[in-house]
């Protein structure tokens, strides 16, 4: 089964905190994080950008989506952390050279698979964001660039951080991803959320409703499938991060294959 077409979700967005204070969430060792803000669940009217896929790139849109990709990856070898981290690391390296122009360096350092499981360690996350704020990109940079002085080179230069996201589990049916095009994101959309762990502090960023919003989904997304999603670059003159979100599809049953998914986070370089 298959879901294609516009179609009128909720998204859930920052409700920042009424005093004014800095969104955050203090993360304990052990325990629930304890936030000082909330989430407001929004009407949002999503466009399927299926058959318009080349009208979206990048530079403009921050996303990009991809299709015809191929990969060796069997979705038993999902559950071999060996093989995501060998055979897939290398095939979403290929990738991004070959469709990020520019590239001249590429520094995977991170994965998450999500499944629609109650009993999942990851669930796909249903509330609008964006991965990283600018601060939170150099410091992955100085710590994953092993070599200080090459690090603040390449900081020098221009850095994006893209993350490839793909289905395990054939075409999405449930629990689909929604990302608003970066042209129809105002810079007062964003907000910093600090993540206040014990012996650190990340920064993720919320994003608050606004109607001008264009938010898309790509319909029946599958295994050969991959979508661009840019959280941070260093080029101010393009868009430099896409908001996006899980979201209840209205037209999925009980019946409808529980979401799989993962995303391999980049470092990519020129």
């Amino acid at each position: 089964m298959s879901f294609t077409g516009p179609v009128n979700v909720e998204i859930r967005f920052l409700d920042p905190p009424k005093d004014g204070s800095i969104p955050h969430a203090v993360v304990p060792a052990s325990g629930p994080p304890q936030e000082n803000y909330s989430a407001v669940a929004h009407q949002v009217s999503l466009t399927d950008l299926r058959g318009q896929e080349s009208e979206y790139n990048l530079d403009k849109d921050a996303f990009a989506a991809l299709q015809n990709v191929p990969s060796e990856m069997t979705y038993e070898s999902w559950d071999s952390d060996e093989a995501v981290k060998t055979t897939y690391y290398s095939e979403v390296e290929d990738l991004l050279f070959k469709n990020v122009p520019g590239t001249h360096k590429v520094v995977i350092f991170d994965h998450t698979i999500r499944r629609y499981n109650p009993e999942a360690d990851r669930q796909p996350v249903v509330f609008a964001h964006v991965d990283q704020t600018p601060k939170a990109a150099a410091l992955r940079v100085r710590e994953h660039v092993k070599d200080p002085e090459e690090a603040e080179k390449l900081l020098a230069g221009r850095c994006r951080i893209i993350n490839v996201w793909r289905p395990l589990n054939g075409k999405v049916e449930s629990m689909p991803l929604a990302f608003a095009t970066a042209a129809s994101v105002a810079p007062d959309d964003l907000s910093t959320i600090e993540r206040r762990y014990p012996h650190y502090t990340g920064e993720t960023m919320g994003v608050k409703y606004n109607p001008n919003q264009k938010w898309l989904y790509w319909s029946g997304i599958d295994n050969d499938e991959r979508i661009l999603i840019k959280c941070s670059d260093t080029r101010e003159d393009v868009a430099r991060r896409v908001p996006h979100s899980a979201f209840v599809d209205p037209r999925s049953t009980e019946n409808s294959k529980p979401r799989e998914s993962i995303e391999v986070r980049g470092l990519v370089f020129g």
